[in-house]
């Protein structure tokens, strides 16, 4: 199988536990994107959802395919958020914001009352780091905000760059109009420290890590889909 047979694998997985009438939110990334095409065919056929969107990417794919979207602000309360992972250990704790959507999402994640999450095999790992931390920052004073991320990381005994993410056109800015730093540490062994920590900086925003948020994670490989409970040792 590959990559994106994987990713809808796990999409499919997840459809089962969403409910009609179910008010949802729905993740951003390419695994998120393959939940709301099959989503969008289920609405096709009658079944209703209110769907509440992590990102302007997932906003207009909504739109495009004809899933019902709410704002938060409208529904600030929801059943269940289903969304991918850039990084997933046997906790169930989450390196997210490779699509840059992190601060949105960990808000809807934290107004459900359930957040699966779904990824292929690739994402599990048995400590985080490989993938970069993104650390969503404002503008103002980002100088002196990287300067303060590089020090807790240095108490922590954390070590790699730290790296402004740019696109084509600069610095990258998100949906919220603040920059991510993209920290590369390789290896985070105690993911509590360094959330605490940097909630601690004045300038950062919000963090890639999902602590205690995800109930289920549901995991593709090429044997099937397999679902890891947060209660799972």
């Amino acid at each position: 199988m590959d990559a994106r047979q994987l990713k809808i694998q796990a999409a499919k997985a997840a459809l089962d536990h969403v409910e009609d009438g179910m008010r949802l939110g729905i993740g951003t990334g390419s695994t998120a994107d393959e939940f709301v095409r099959l989503l969008a065919e289920k609405v096709a056929d009658g079944f209703k959802v209110h769907g509440v969107p992590t990102s302007e990417r997932t906003a207009r794919l909504c739109v495009e395919l004809g899933v019902p979207l709410y704002s938060l602000d409208d529904m600030p309360e929801l059943d269940l958020t289903i969304d991918g992972a850039d990084e997933i250990d046997g906790a169930l704790t989450l390196v997210k914001g490779g699509g840059g959507a992190l601060l949105r999402e960990k808000i809807v994640a934290s107004a459900s009352a359930r957040m699966i999450v779904i990824a292929d095999e690739s994402k599990l790992v048995d400590t985080l780091g490989q993938f970069p931390l993104p650390i969503e920052v404002a503008k103002f004073g980002m100088v002196a905000t990287h300067y303060a991320v590089e020090r807790l990381a240095s108490r922590l005994g954390l070590s790699g760059t730290i790296e402004q993410r740019a696109d084509k056109d600069g610095p990258y800015l998100t949906d919220g109009d603040h920059f991510i730093l993209d920290a590369s540490f390789g290896r985070i062994p105690d993911a509590e420290a360094i959330a605490n920590g940097l909630a601690a900086i004045p300038g950062v925003v919000e963090h890639g890590l999902f602590l205690n948020m995800a109930s289920a994670a549901i995991i593709a490989s090429p044997g099937g889909a397999r679902t890891l409970l947060a209660t799972d040792p």
